[in-house]
């Protein structure tokens, strides 16, 4: 047999290679994916970094609301299989307390940085969170996922052609000493977030009262938009109890549960330029600490 002679050649003897006009080509387009200010050098001087500059590279970048975007056409487009899968894979990470849906919040939609957040499929990033998440609490090791990857590929490499994933484990594990969390066990019968009920004290707030959204510093992640940080807004209603976001996306064990309302604004005295009627209003659910009186 003679020796191959292209990257097709050694795939049919079941190798995959690839050739270097190829990975050429996968390098120049990675090289494209570029985040920074094109006024702004790679790594700029602190004298040419401004604080807006800085406030928005350290913004985290599933805070997209209100900011200028292109309109495009709305389709309701049915989820593929494999967007199912993943779907139902993560919801049961949630329910056998092996990560709160916090933590695959902010693992699929912030701790992946601004280009992949707006270049990947939504279920793409929850996709990369199972992996992160499974290699991260030591639940799979990663060179034991990466084999598995390049088995489940060359299992299929002439594509799916209509068929349908087919697991075949190795093996099927004792699941009895899997680390889990406290909270699937506490709030096992109860719910969540119920199982906070009664742990957070009378609520600063109550229905009709106005309140201003606080401006604080955010790092990391959070669940309070920017676009109403600093807004005057009504008590639409007083939610319920829970960890704010900020401290469950770490699963901390000692965050003290605090209350959460639906918080309603004028959309004419929240966006710059609103055309509507002065009634038009939006409602988003905020956590008390990020609340204070309005005078």
């Amino acid at each position: 047999m003679g020796t191959p002679d292209s990257a097709t050649d050694y795939r049919a003897l079941g190798v995959i290679m690839s050739d270097a006009a190829s990975r050429a080509s996968q390098l120049k387009l990675v090289s494209r994916l570029r985040s920074s200010y094109p006024e702004l050098p790679d790594a700029p001087p602190p004298d040419l970094l401004d604080h807006a500059r800085l406030a928005a590279y350290t913004k985290p970048v599933h805070d997209l609301g209100g900011e200028p975007v292109a309109p495009i056409k709305f389709e309701n487009k049915q989820y593929e299989y494999w967007e199912h899968m993943t779907y139902v894979t993560c919801e049961v990470l949630g329910w056998r307390g092996i990560w709160l849906s916090e933590e695959r919040r902010r693992m699929c939609n912030v701790d992946v940085g601004r280009a992949v957040y707006l270049g990947l499929p939504y279920y793409g990033r929850w996709l990369l969170s199972v992996a992160r998440v499974l290699v991260e609490k030591h639940h799979i090791g990663l060179t034991e996922l990466s084999e598995r990857m390049a088995e489940v590929t060359e299992r299929y490499a002439d594509g799916l052609a209509g068929r349908k994933l087919e697991a075949q484990p190795k093996s099927h594990g004792d699941g009895s000493n899997v680390k889990r969390n406290n909270h699937i066990v506490e709030a096992a019968g109860k719910g969540d977030p119920q199982v906070y009920a009664g742990q957070a004290g009378p609520p600063k707030f109550t229905v009709g009262d106005p309140v201003v959204v606080r401006e604080m510093p955010v790092l990391f992640y959070t669940r309070t938009p920017e676009y109403v940080r600093g807004a005057r807004g009504e008590i639409a209603e007083v939610s319920y109890e829970s960890p704010a976001a900020e401290d469950e996306t770490w699963d901390r064990p000692d965050a003290k549960p605090e209350w959460f309302y639906i918080v309603r604004f004028r959309m004419a005295t929240l966006w710059d330029g609103y055309t509507g009627t002065a009634s038009d209003s939006l409602q988003t659910e905020i956590p008390e600490r990020w609340l204070q009186a309005a005078d």
